[in-house]
This record gives structure tokens, C-alpha cells and sequence, in this order.
């Protein structure tokens, strides 16, 4: 009979690393050609957006392996749909495309193995651009135009809406922002 040993660092080493890898297998990739460029309309908000490939969050990424992984455009686009939907009037519609993301923080270059951190400071401000078009109850375009959602100022705002536990909490701020101003504002 073998006593029982409590594993080793080495064995929670592997271990570690194995959880990881079945996670990466399984992982969102927001740059496969497969991931959708759209979210399933069901409200009277579309949103749609651009190749997240071309997306800044990705091209000027110091990590363009962490930055590509996880579903944070659809997370994103879906926030903005729900948003936009309360403060549209009855029978109205609205269509967005998110042209460019840009996350608030960074991959730092660091002295040990924690490049995968993403760091977050005021010098990393999020971004988002988008284009839309609301369309009134009988179908005629009411509103429309483009739009650079930023905050330079975001680590130095109270909470809002969204809980701060949330990773995309700034760029769903900028999102509220935008919907309070421009979209729930009187026509």
C-alpha cells in the first residue's frame, strides 16, 4: 500500500499547466474567421462590427495572444444592445457597427513571466468607434452618424452601472455615456 502524499510544486506545476492548455483549447479567438460579426437580432437593436483583427486592441497589442482570446466584442456588443434598447422610444430601431476597439489598459513588458497581465492605468484610456443609424416607428432614418466613445478620465469616475468586478467595466461606461447622451437625450 502507498502512503498518501500531499502532490508537489512540481505536480501542481503540471497541473497548472494542463488546466491552461484545456482552457486555451477551448478558448474564444475573436480573429477566427469563424467567430460571428454580429449579434442574433432579437429587439430592435442591431449591432454589428469589423473584422476584430483590424481592431487597436489587437494591432498595437504589446500581447496580441492574451489580447485575441476571450469573447469581449460580442460581451460588448451585447451590452450596447441592451443599453440602446431602453432608451429608444416604441417602434424605433437602431443599427450600430463597432468600427475599432481599444480596451482600457495594457500588456506592460514585465521582468517576470506576467505578460498575460493586463495592467491598468490612465495612460491606457478604453475607446471604442462606432457608425449608426435609429430609424422612427414608420422606418425613416432620424438620426445618424459616427462616433469615438473615449474617457480619459476613467479611473477617476464612481462606480455607475456596471459591477467592478466586471473586466469590461470602462468600455461599457464609455457605452452608457454615449447611450445617455446622444441616444435618450429629446429629439
Amino acid at each position: 500500500m502507498k502512503p498518501n502524499r500531499k502532490p508537489g510544486p512540481a505536480t501542481a506545476f503540471v497541473l497548472a499547466g494542463a488546466l491552461a492548455l484545456a482552457g486555451a483549447a477551448g478558448a474564444v479567438n475573436v480573429t477566427d474567421p469563424d467567430y460571428p460579426r454580429s449579434l442574433d437580432t432579437a429587439g430592435p437593436v442591431a449591432v454589428s462590427w469589423t473584422d476584430p483583427a483590424d481592431f487597436t486592441e489587437i494591432r498595437h497589442s504589446r500581447n496580441r495572444f492574451e489580447s485575441r482570446h476571450g469573447d469581449w466584442v460580442r460581451d460588448i456588443a451585447a451590452h450596447l444592445a441592451r443599453r440602446a434598447a431602453g432608451a429608444l422610444a416604441p417602434g424605433e430601431r437602431l443599427e450600430v457597427e463597432i468600427t475599432d476597439i481599444k480596451r482600457a489598459g495594457e500588456f506592460e513588458p514585465a521582468t517576470t513571466s506576467s505578460n498575460h497581465v493586463r495592467v491598468i492605468r490612465d495612460i491606457y484610456p478604453p475607446r471604442i468607434d462606432l457608425r449608426y443609424t435609429r430609424y422612427d416607428a414608420a422606418g425613416q432614418v432620424v438620426d445618424s452618424g459616427e462616433r469615438q466613445l473615449t474617457d480619459i478620465g476613467f479611473l477617476h469616475r464612481g462606480v455607475g452601472t456596471v459591477a467592478l468586478n466586471d473586466g469590461l467595466r470602462h468600455e461599457k461606461r464609455l457605452i452608457d455615456d454615449w447611450v445617455r447622451s446622444d441616444l435618450a437625450k429629446p429629439r
